[in-house]
């Protein structure tokens, strides 16, 4: 049976955050979360996952990385070449959603948080506790690291901040996803709910 509700995203780890997201907010109506591999497959791909014979609402999971704005225009491009026209001129704060005649209904939602460089470890800083007792350690850690020895790119540094608090917990290592699962991860911090929202908006939950 074709899909109806789709959700687009980059990577392996969006989708099982997105996985575990929906399970902990209690959505149980069938959403595919699609692991793409990467924006190239994405943006290659996404007129062809348009036509899908069934499609009813489609979702696109994107990172920002540093130019938002540039991001934002390489997806609505595609949309117009594919017949949308009532595309917004800048992505929605609280997720856009794209209603356009008989074309299935679009969903854009840009890490972080549609309005700022970054990418999903960004928008999983958001779900750190506040007040976590290990946040402050991390950052001092890896701050003490000299720049001549940091084998990460200075644009991944959220990434080795994250992955270095979760190597820290009781059970060190966990992969995104499963953090939320163990509660390492606040499943109902605002960003969360947040995301939330838009995902009941887009597939009318």
């Amino acid at each position: 049976m074709a899909d109806r509700a789709v959700l687009l995203v980059e990577g392996k780890d969006d989708e099982h955050v997105f996985y575990a997201l929906l399970k902990h907010h209690g959505i149980t109506q069938p959403i595919r979360v699609k692991d793409k591999k990467g924006i190239d497959n994405i943006l290659a791909t996404l007129e062809v996952e348009l036509l899908g014979s069934e499609l009813k609402q489609l979702g696109i999971v994107v990172d920002a990385d540093v130019d938002l704005t540039a991001r934002w225009q390489s997806l609505t491009a595609i949309l117009r070449n594919s017949g949308y026209t009532k595309i917004p001129t800048s992505p929605d704060p609280d997720g856009t959603i794209i209603v356009d005649n008989d074309h299935p209904v679009v969903g854009i939602w840009i890490m972080p948080d549609n309005s700022v460089p970054g990418m999903l470890e960004n928008f999983v800083k958001f779900l750190v506790p506040q007040n976590d007792l290990l946040w402050d350690r991390v950052i001092l850690c890896i701050d003490s690291i000299p720049e001549t020895e940091r084998l990460f790119r200075g644009q991944h540094l959220i990434k080795a901040q994250i992955h270095t608090r979760l190597a820290w917990q009781q059970e060190p290592g966990s992969p995104l996803g499963l953090s939320i699962t163990k509660r390492y991860l606040e499943a109902d911090a605002l960003y969360a709910q947040q995301l939330i929202k838009w995902i009941r908006r887009l597939f009318s939950i």
